[in-house]
């Protein structure tokens, strides 16, 4: 039986900008994120993109598990969200902004800025049958969403 109930489950209304605390300093600033009773999910994996050539896409997959906070550490680029039927653009730009992305929900990144940084924290090790990479099998595990 194939994992599917992230799928039919998130919706594009899941995700959101999540403000970081940010502590404002006159020699710079600082935002940390920690595993906590606050936290939207237990932090297993940290990874960063950097180096992203401005006419490249990266993502372009769902997850049946992992769910996402991505955060624009430097520059800017746009993340493109599908949950199957609806799609949202949210343009990332400040390091105390975060993306929350849910389980199920289909992601790519593109735009990035010269210098672009992307940091992303997961609630999930690397594990690649968490992925769904092609869009046509995302589209038939969200034909029919539960709520």
């Amino acid at each position: 039986m194939e994992k599917s109930d992230a799928h039919t489950l998130s919706l594009i209304s899941d995700c959101r900008i999540v403000e970081l605390s940010r502590n404002r300093h006159v020699n710079g600033s600082l935002t940390a994120v920690e595993n906590n009773a606050d936290s939207l999910f237990h932090i297993k994996r940290v990874f960063y993109l950097y180096d992203v050539p401005g006419d490249s896409e990266r993502g372009g997959h769902s997850h049946f598990e992992a769910q996402e906070l991505i955060i624009a550490l430097s520059g800017s680029f746009d993340v493109t969200l599908s949950d199957g039927h609806t799609t949202k653009t949210f343009t990332l730009n400040r390091p105390y902004k975060a993306l929350y992305i849910p389980a199920g929900i289909w992601r790519s990144l593109d735009n990035f800025s010269s210098g672009s940084v992307c940091l992303v924290l997961t609630s999930e090790l690397f594990e690649e049958s968490d992925y769904v990479r092609d869009y046509d099998r995302f589209l038939k595990l969200t034909a029919v969403k539960k709520r």
